[in-house]
């Protein structure tokens, strides 16, 4: 476990910070809503950071994960009557098993390779519960009950605000835990070089399974929780551009950073609801934020800025 001073335990400190002192200035339940989103984005990708920072895999189907998770809810509660945290674990359940008979696999695939293969399952994800229209509703979505635990409605901007919140700590919590056991330094091998870490005794093709299921699962809870937050789920949210959303917020947020990853999900969240005033001009605007990210601070936001604050207080000490 790490220690208090620690880099680590100091930004999950300042992030549990951040999160319960937000509702000070929230002025409204829009601003809520964003926060919502914020959070549920951000527990995705810190899941998928897991997979593309730490062990170099590259995954362009993850939003579907996040649509299987979401339909399990709302299936499971709307059409079975299950309680909805019993459908949120078996979708969890279901979505970890499938990720890990597909991992075994795609995860044998390396860069481009491995990229088409991952976005043909997402692909495919999409167009299943599009198809299958007795099931999901199609195209047209279908909707969720409203999430109920120990006997009571998570209901109001202020009662989901805090369960996002908590999930949101808990994943970035255990996600530095993992991070600095031996599985963590085993991903990062892996990351480096697989025919090195091969030959040191990493079971390489293990632990690509195991970070590609974890991150699954993760996506999963996010996509049932945004479920029974919007009451409506559609098959958009497996899309290919939502795939590609979630994959740019850990990148522009800063790979191999968890912190980065809650970031990237922030910005990317919040900055097309401050781009509205530009309307037709919204777009041209994000791309050139985008694209001037990605050529000054191309580590990322957290660790480019996290460099420049140590080098900054070196050069005072000099």
């Amino acid at each position: 476990m790490a220690s208090l001073w620690q880099p680590r335990t100091g930004g999950l400190l300042a992030l549990a910070g951040v999160v319960a002192g937000l509702p000070l200035i929230l002025p409204n339940a829009f601003y809520y809503d964003v926060a919502i989103l914020v959070g549920i984005n951000a527990t995705v990708c810190v899941g998928l950071n897991l997979l593309i920072g730490y062990a170099g895999q590259i995954s362009l189907g993850h939003a579907g994960f996040f649509a299987l998770g979401a339909y399990a809810s709302a299936v499971l509660t709307g059409d079975h009557g299950w309680p909805p945290l019993a459908a949120l674990a078996a979708g969890a359940a279901g979505v970890g098993m499938l990720s890990f008979v597909l991992a075994q696999p795609i995860l044998k695939l390396k860069g481009h390779y491995l990229a088409m293969g991952t976005l043909g399952l997402g692909i495919i994800i999409s167009i299943v519960l599009n198809q299958e229209a007795g099931l999901t509703g199609g195209p047209d979505g279908m909707p969720v009950p409203s999430l109920r635990a120990l006997g009571h409605t998570v209901a109001g901007e202020h009662a989901w605000y805090a369960l996002v919140g908590l999930v949101l700590i808990v994943s970035v919590w255990l996600t530095l835990n993992l991070i600095d056991s031996p599985v963590g330094r085993a991903l990062q091998a892996v990351h480096g070089s697989e025919s090195a870490a091969a030959l040191t005794g990493v079971d390489v093709i293990r632990y690509k399974v195991l970070v590609f299921v974890v991150s699954a699962v993760l996506a999963s809870l996010a996509g049932s929780l945004f479920a029974h937050y919007a009451g409506f789920i559609t098959p958009a949210e497996a899309s290919f551009a939502r795939s590609i959303e979630l994959v740019t917020m850990v990148v522009l947020g800063g790979m191999a950073s968890t912190f980065g990853a809650v970031v990237g999900a922030a910005v990317l969240t919040i900055l097309p609801q401050a781009l509205t005033a530009f309307q037709d001009f919204k777009m041209l605007v994000f791309g050139a934020v985008l694209m001037g990210t990605m050529i000054f601070l191309r580590k990322g936001l957290v660790p480019t800025l996290a460099g420049l604050i140590r080098n900054r207080m070196r050069s005072g000490r000099a």
